[in-house]
């Protein structure tokens, strides 16, 4: 039985936080039986579409932890096991409206009618991020000629997939233009026109939409077609900062953060930067000068370290004893490159198995085992049984790990060597 679509109040008024409404179907969650997915007539809550992470909030008293949907059918999924909303949100210091969940819970059956509430934080800061993005994705086409032919909004980072690779420099000059824009405050229009003005409106749109589109437009930046909530004007997305871009698939990779999200960002950094100013006991702009001079100093203190171990090495493979088929050698803080190395040294030295094993017993050890005329495949075999190592290889050498003391290692290989 085909289902009747949910009517979207989020596109009434986005800025609406409550809502009353009937439930139509009422299901366990076939993935958790603590949660049951909820389908109502109507809902405030944005599903996950369009590249946007859903709403979050509490639908009759309980947790709502995902919003999906499918072929215009909103199924909201609440979890019966969440306990108390308003005493959850008290514990993790966030808040919804600006007030506490209401405790009262009600009955999740087919019919019955429930109040609803979002997480309006979460709403608002993803309709900052969204509105954002499109006053990039809008400039970078207008300058460039470039698509959005990918886009994702989560909780922490706003990524944009561009169809051609933009300069740093260009990115910067983007990035003022859109903190223009925002700075102007001008009113972003949502409008559903017909097929007949839809026909003579140039505007982006990474997919072919069936059935009404919905156009969101920056006035003098850009219009799109846009499924998702957005700020009444661009003031109100506050700011948008550029945090990394990459070269990705032909193209570019832009993130962004706006808002509140990029004053949480630019905080953070704040703090790490004053943490390092603290440590190396100097000012902001010398950080990067005294990072770069500890970094040279520890290549060199490696270097020397490697050179010492190295000699420590051959001492100790000069003092294994030549009167014996094998060789058995452990070590601690020898890298694999090293550790092969001196396997391979002594497989010419001696005829039987010749093993390397670096580590500590409260890590447990990597271990490397050659030969030139005995299948290494029995020893790791043999640590495999009796240690649970794990590893293998060629017969002429295998590798891997055990997590073991020393005198276990040593007891299983007094065995098979």
């Amino acid at each position: 039985m085909s289902m009747t679509e949910t009517i979207k109040l989020y596109d009434r008024d986005a800025y609406a936080i409550e809502f009353e409404a009937d439930i139509i179907s009422c299901e366990p969650n076939k993935a958790d039986d603590k949660q049951f997915d909820i389908i109502l007539n109507q809902t405030l809550f944005f599903p996950e579409e369009g590249g946007q992470s859903p709403d979050m909030g509490i639908l009759g008293g309980y947790r709502v932890v995902d919003v999906q949907i499918k072929n215009g059918v909103i199924t909201h999924t609440v979890d019966i096991s969440a306990g108390d909303c308003c005493e959850a949100e008290k514990e993790t210091g966030k808040q919804i409206t600006g007030n506490e969940f209401e405790p009262e819970k009600v009955e999740l059956a087919l019919g019955v009618h429930v109040h609803g509430k979002i997480d309006w934080q979460h709403r608002f800061y993803n309709m900052q991020q969204h509105s954002g993005e499109h006053i990039f994705s809008g400039i970078v086409h207008r300058r460039f000629g470039f698509e959005n032919v990918g886009f994702h909004l989560s909780d922490s980072v706003v990524t944009m997939d561009f169809s051609g690779v933009i300069s740093p420099e260009d990115i910067a000059e983007v990035e003022h233009e859109v903190n223009v824009a925002i700075s102007k405050n001008i009113p972003i229009e949502v409008t559903y026109p017909s097929r007949d003005e839809l026909a003579q409106l140039e505007y982006r749109s990474k997919i072919e939409i069936e059935g009404q589109v919905r156009i969101v437009t920056v006035p003098g930046y850009d219009v799109c077609a846009c499924c998702a909530p957005h700020v009444k004007r661009t003031g109100e997305i506050g700011m948008l900062k550029v945090m990394n871009y990459q070269n990705y698939k032909g193209g570019v990779r832009i993130s962004i953060l706006c808002g509140f999200r990029a004053l949480e960002a630019f905080r953070q950094k704040c703090d790490i930067i004053s943490e390092l100013m603290g440590i190396f006991t100097t000012n902001q702009e010398a950080i990067v000068d005294n990072v770069t001079k500890l970094k040279a100093v520890n290549q060199s203190l490696k270097s020397e370290l490697g050179t010492a171990k190295s000699a420590l090495l051959d001492y100790k493979v000069a003092e294994l004893p030549a009167d014996t088929d094998n060789a058995v050698l452990f070590e601690d803080g020898i890298d694999t490159n090293t550790a092969r190395n001196c396997v391979n040294g002594l497989v010419e030295k001696y005829s039987g198995f010749s093993a390397f094993f670096t580590g500590n017993d409260d890590a447990g050890y990597s271990f490397i085992i050659g030969s030139k005329n005995a299948d290494c495949n029995t020893v790791a075999a043999a640590l495999r049984n009796k240690l649970g190592a794990r590893g293998g290889g060629k017969p002429v050498m295998v590798q891997g790990s055990v997590k073991a003391a020393k005198s276990e290692i040593e007891e299983v290989l007094k065995e098979v060597l």
